[in-house]
């Protein structure tokens, strides 16, 4: 979730909606905020801990549901469209003063959108579920404040783990999701500015101190995702010339209800 607050702006911005209903109520009750704060979702892809099925019939009166234009036909497969959702593709001003810019990952057939978020004097990136790191994702997430990234799994734990051949070769085939030494290889590349926030850990095959493992030294601020307590907002401020404040909370799950408690990645 951000905070963003500016002179004449505040926009609450969840980004997919992995939690039901019924619990994304509670977290954002224990942050102060309910369903009618938030202004804008946006969907990076429509795995179901990304997106939850219940969520499909509900009635959609407050944020504008945000998705790729590459997710639209599953979309509407999976019933998430309503009169609110609006499309994007590489970029536009989600609010005077705000840009989206997106790029999309190899994840699976459809692709994850790696989001850019740009605010008067901060930007943020979130990226989870990327399949592998190319060069076009590195230059989009290049110098961003913030990078809020996916360190699923270690190598080792998956080859051991009791899962089936076909899930093992997905996750760590290229178009599953990164690893703990291929997450912070990413970030190296990316080069980010002040923080790092490590998503999307598997509950099965990583470990806390294994994907903090290969970021030893780094000069970043390091955060891990945690399944069980959430943690202060990460407070961003932008430049006396161009003043932005925004919050992020530095618990960040993968279902991205960034203040909520609890990783639902496989």
């Amino acid at each position: 979730m951000l905070d963003v607050r500016g002179p004449g702006v505040r926009r609450v911005i969840l980004i997919d909606l992995g939690f039901s209903p019924q619990r994304t109520k509670r977290l954002l009750h224990a942050r102060g905020l309910g369903l009618q704060h938030i202004t804008d979702i946006v969907i990076t892809h429509f795995d179901q801990d990304h997106w939850r099925p219940a969520w499909n019939p509900r009635p959609w009166e407050g944020p504008t549901l945000r998705l790729h234009r590459r997710h639209v036909k599953w979309a509407d497969k999976c019933g998430a469209l309503t009169r609110r959702s609006e499309v994007f593709d590489d970029s536009f001003m989600l609010a005077p003063g705000i840009e989206l810019r997106a790029a999309l990952a190899a994840h699976d057939q459809r692709g994850s959108a790696a989001l850019r978020f740009e605010f008067p004097g901060v930007s943020i990136g979130f990226a989870t579920d990327l399949g592998h790191m190319t060069n076009d994702l590195v230059s989009h997430l290049a110098g961003v404040d913030l990078l809020a990234i996916e360190s699923n799994y270690c190598p080792r734990m998956q080859a051991a783990s009791p899962r089936p051949a076909f899930l093992k070769n997905r996750i760590m085939g290229g178009s599953g999701h990164l690893s703990n030494a291929q997450c912070a290889d990413a970030v190296r590349r990316t080069e980010p500015r002040a923080s790092v926030v490590l998503l999307h850990l598997s509950r099965e095959c990583n470990r806390p101190e294994l994907a903090r493992a290969p970021h030893a030294g780094a000069s970043y601020e390091l955060l891990l995702s945690s399944q069980n307590e959430p943690t202060p907002w990460i407070e961003l401020t932008g430049s006396p010339a161009r003043p932005a404040a925004v919050r992020v909370p530095a618990r960040v799950a993968a279902p991205s209800l960034f203040a909520g408690i609890g990783d639902a990645s496989p």
